[in-house]
């Protein structure tokens, strides 16, 4: 797991750590889960890293040095993204009595209540609590890691079928 983002230049300070992180992780997660490998190049994975910023709205190039960003490299959006976020904890716990059954169309009614201000990252944090919280376990367990991945599919299906062309990231932390 990445545990530090090093960014270089002026514009670092602009970009998001965080945020970030959470591309990298997720570009780690993609190689590691999809294309089921184990191990990637610092250019493939600094290529990658540059799509998905890109897809945010961050326009960063790889200045050709093991696929380090120099500081001329990062360039601002044209207007800063609009980032919307939700804490799938709080979601979990007002499902408390139905469990899954409530949770999952109140995700979906959240979804669109967050994506009717057009944002262009819609953020999710706490699905690790989240899911422990459903499942009612104090250590995660294969059938957390189900849950987990379902809530992510679900995440992905509804934000593809509720944004309506518009272009909008979703990230799940």
């Amino acid at each position: 797991m990445l545990r530090r983002v090093r960014l270089i230049g002026d514009s670092a300070a602009w970009l998001d750590t965080e945020l970030v992180a959470h591309a990298a992780e997720a570009v780690l997660h993609f190689f590691k889960s999809e294309k089921g490998k184990h191990s990637v190049s610092v250019a493939e994975f600094s290529e990658a890293l540059e799509r998905v910023l890109r897809g945010l709205g961050i326009d960063v190039k790889a200045d050709g040095k093991a696929g380090v960003p120099s500081a001329e490299t990062v360039s601002l959006p044209q207007s800063t993204p609009r980032v919307v976020e939700a804490d799938l904890r709080l979601l979990a716990g007002e499902s408390d009595l139905g469990g899954e059954l409530v949770f999952f169309p109140r995700l979906r009614d959240a979804i669109r209540r967050e994506l009717d201000g057009s944002p262009t990252i819609l953020r999710f944090s706490g699905l690790r609590e989240c899911v422990k919280q459903l499942t009612g376990a104090k250590r995660w367990s294969t059938h957390c890691q189900t849950l987990n991945d379902q809530i992510v599919d679900y995440l992905r299906t509804c934000l593809g079928a509720e944004r309506s062309g518009a272009s909008c990231a979703l990230v799940v932390c």
